[in-house]
């Protein structure tokens, strides 16, 4: 229903990005995040990935202007924390502890996905700030009209988290480990700008590819065939049944759809050993940036995973020119080969007083926490000069 009183402006909740119009969508997106292009969104929802097993359902947010869409939200109807990667399972707890029923819960984000992006698409000539506010005040009225605990955005940008941060939202600060191109000129140069220990590190661990007679190559565009989809996915799958808190949230289909809408998007790096396809990172370049993804490998060989997922990368990122390389979540590992410390940001917003009030309080001491750590791991860079800045965090 809509929930503006505006007679030329609506602004509703939609059955799914797949029902849109993906030119309009993506003129939203513009030049942002390549995970908010209708290709990425619309596949996960036609193959199936966003279901009931897996708690999610999609419910983008959209404004239309006589009937024209200016502004939207990529929002989830959310029955579990899975997928989110900003964790709030503690939370989950104290309301249950409370007597507050915390699921369903609202989500502004790109499920399975730990990337930073808009989470408030507006057309370039509307103003922004208004319509995060709007969406903002929107996403608020339908939590509490319908009884939900709560809405969180995650992943977002600055401009966001501060607007929301006036509407009543609260603002987390993560740590992600990112690589920031200083202009070098090749592999070797980017060696050069490290402190010699890491460096030699780095040198030992390229040359057990060739020792264990793995070759890594770099494929893009049409080199990025159909017989790709089942390699893709089963590394894919190696890595979610090699740990115990995998989840398989992807399937086939998935990957078959990006290979078909969103070939000239990705980057896959695919190590061989005797000719057979042995581990793969499945990457999406965008815009002067590269995002690792999709990570695994079906034979392992040492020091392949830093081989494959990182250098290899940062070498394709140097040739190209690109700017920032963010692998994804979690690894202090990242922080020893040349990737430095990045804030990240969510906010969120909890219809129930006392809980708002318990998150707020918590929240405090980690974003202090958060602001210290990443400080220290500037000041312990493995790189001589580091690239990153620093956060700022209030």
């Amino acid at each position: 229903m809509p929930t503006s009183t505006e007679p030329d402006v609506t602004i509703t909740l939609e059955e799914g990005v797949a029902a849109l119009d993906a030119a309009e969508w993506n003129t939203l997106v513009a030049g942002g995040s390549p995970f908010l292009e209708w290709a990425f969104l619309a596949s996960l929802e036609e193959a199936g990935t966003l279901d009931a097993r897996s708690g999610w359902a999609a419910r983008p947010l959209v404004a239309r202007e006589n009937g024209r869409i200016v502004a939207a939200c990529p929002l989830y109807l959310k029955h579990n924390s899975e997928g989110e990667f900003v964790f709030d399972f503690a939370w989950a707890d104290a309301a249950h502890r409370a007597g507050i029923q915390y699921y369903p819960k609202l989500l502004v984000g790109v499920p399975f996905s730990p990337v930073t992006g808009a989470r408030f698409l507006v057309r370039a000539d509307r103003d922004r700030a208004v319509w995060i506010e709007r969406l903002g005040r929107a996403l608020m009225e339908i939590c509490q009209g319908n009884e939900l605990s709560s809405v969180h955005v995650n992943f977002c940008l600055p401009d966001e988290a501060e607007v929301l941060a006036r509407l009543g939202f609260h603002t987390r600060i993560g740590l992600q480990y990112h690589w920031h191109n200083a202009g070098y000129r090749d592999f070797d140069a980017y060696l050069d700008a490290f402190r010699s220990k890491r460096r030699n590190q780095v040198r030992r661990e390229r040359r057990e590819m060739a020792e264990q007679g793995v070759e890594i190559a770099t494929l893009t565009g049409d080199a990025l065939g159909a017989e790709l989809v089942e390699p893709i996915y089963a590394f894919y799958r190696a890595t979610v049944q090699a740990h115990s808190y995998g989840r398989q949230y992807l399937n086939r289909r998935f990957f078959e759809l990006l290979l078909e809408r969103f070939r000239d998007r990705i980057v896959l790096v695919l190590a061989s050993q005797g000719g057979e396809p042995i581990a793969g990172t499945f990457n999406v370049e965008k815009s002067g940036v590269l995002y690792g993804r999709y990570w695994g490998a079906t034979r392992m060989v040492r020091h392949l995973h830093f081989n494959v997922c990182y250098y290899a990368a940062v070498e394709h990122c140097i040739a190209r020119g690109l700017e920032r390389f963010e692998p994804g979540a979690g690894g202090e590992y990242k922080q020893l080969r040349g990737f430095d410390a990045s804030p990240t940001r969510s906010a969120h917003f909890l219809a129930d007083r006392r809980l708002s009030a318990a998150v707020e309080q918590y929240l405090v001491r980690e974003r202090a926490q958060a602001a210290d750590t990443i400080d220290w791991y500037l000041e312990h860079s493995a790189l001589k000069s580091p690239t990153g800045r620093g956060p700022e965090i209030d």
